[in-house]
């Protein structure tokens, strides 16, 4: 068979420009990474041929004696790693993670509250333009406008006036680390599902460098990309399978069989077909490169690096919502500075520096414009980059955001840019 080079050079055009890219730009937007050769050679190999419809043991189709083998591999390999009693690994997605959760929690109509999109939550916690807000009846709770943290004594009011089915934890743009005692509390008070969705955070967890939902939650969901550096794909995970805690599931959600059995049929043949075993397959390798030890080296060194960006920032001048972070990612209010999260994206893409446009809470702006930016770590301290790097990060940044319209300057920079990442390769490779 041809190389793709020979075979579709249209194509591989495209990847040439996008390894490239990849490879001279700062990638700074929270919810991406780099994954391992490894891994992007699991996503590329023969197993993307094998239609595998059911479990391990429980196929509808022949052929499964070798892929029942991987997908058990990541199975083993996710609960150890999290310290889970049970995992389902077919998701496509986090949001095909949290779709099954729905589908067996819940009704249609039954009352979800969750963390407000336009306060950091998540486009499929409720909000009103996706499937959750369409099917299920959203409720929410926000950040307080002074300290931008999360209060939990207005959850718990909010909680007792909405009565929820469901309470959800997890957020897209949120600084800080959750209280997950505090929710579970409210969460007994109200007679709620617990659960929380951890797709950006679940590398740090892995790390226990941010508090544990695992065995305080009723149900944990993930996306395997983001912290964790492995394929794009989803998790869902139950930390304390036991006979009580499936009692009370069982309660809450008007179900009588086991937690994890309604769960996995919600998966299969509830909201997907048959399952990526190539994508499991990615996602058994970055479960195995997550155990190492550099693995928890690495984690500590993405909050580190943080931890500077925030304090860099401060210290020229910029406001960060919540006025720091604990995690992976800090949260940038413009307004302050006159600009647009729009403006700011597009003269620091220009400039070779990759970040989004993000809402801020209590935004004046839309959606589309926005008055911040968010910024994370993960995929720069893959490359390597530790703290000095994240205070030279700061500087160009800074220097492309105070002249945003100054052509020259952003071609100073993207050298500079370039510069930086000759000094820490990434791949080599267009296609393994």
């Amino acid at each position: 068979m041809d190389s793709l080079k020979h075979q579709d050079p249209e194509l591989y055009g495209y990847l040439e420009k996008e390894t490239e890219r990849q490879n001279y730009n700062f990638e700074l937007i929270a919810s991406e990474n780099f994954a391992s050769k490894a891994t992007i050679s699991a996503m590329g190999s023969v197993l993307t041929n094998k239609y595998a419809e059911g479990y391990p043991g429980k196929r509808y189709y022949g052929g499964c004696e070798f892929v029942d083998q991987v997908e058990d591999l990541a199975r083993e390999r996710g609960k150890k790693l999290f310290g889970a009693d049970w995992v389902n690994v077919q998701p496509h997605s986090g949001a095909s993670a949290n779709a099954a959760v729905y589908l067996a929690m819940m009704k249609p109509g039954d009352t979800l509250l969750g963390l407000d999109l336009a306060h950091g939550g998540h486009l499929t916690h409720g909000s009103p333009v996706n499937f959750s807000g369409i099917t299920y009846h959203p409720e929410f709770y926000g950040v307080d406008k002074e300290t931008g943290l999360i209060d939990m004594n207005k959850v718990r009011e909010k909680a007792k006036e909405v009565n929820p089915k469901m309470i959800s934890i997890g957020a897209s743009a949120y600084p800080r680390d959750f209280d997950y005692q505090a929710f579970r509390d409210i969460a007994d008070e109200v007679g709620a599902i617990l659960w929380m969705d951890m797709a950006h955070t679940a590398g740090l967890i892995a790390a226990k460098e941010l508090n544990d939902p695992l065995q305080i939650c009723d149900v944990v969901t993930t996306t395997t990309h983001k912290t964790l550096r492995g394929p794009r794909g989803g998790m869902i995970l139950i930390g304390n399978d036991s006979e009580n805690t499936i009692g009370v599931v069982a309660r809450k959600s008007g179900r009588t069989k086991n937690w994890s059995e309604v769960l996995d049929s919600a998966v299969f043949p509830g909201s997907q077909g048959g399952p990526l075993m190539h994508v499991i397959a990615a996602k058994a390798v970055a479960f195995g490169e997550a155990l190492k030890p550099d693995f928890k080296t690495y984690q500590k060194q993405v909050k580190a690096n943080t931890k500077v960006m925030a304090e860099e920032f401060l210290n020229r001048g910029y406001k960060l919502v919540s006025g720091g972070t604990d995690n992976h990612l800090i949260l940038v209010d413009l307004r302050s500075k006159g600009l647009t999260g729009k403006v700011a994206e597009e003269s620091l893409d220009d400039a070779g520096i990759t970040v989004n446009k993000n809402m801020v809470p209590f935004d004046t702006e839309s959606p589309f414009v926005t008055s911040g930016i968010r910024i994370g770590t993960p995929a720069l301290t893959t490359r390597g980059f530790k703290e000095d790097e994240f205070r030279s990060v700061v500087e160009l940044i800074d220097n492309v955001l105070q002249k945003p319209e100054d052509e020259s300057n952003r071609k100073k920079v993207k050298q500079q840019v370039r510069e930086m990442c000759e000094k820490f390769p990434l791949y080599d490779f267009v296609i393994v």
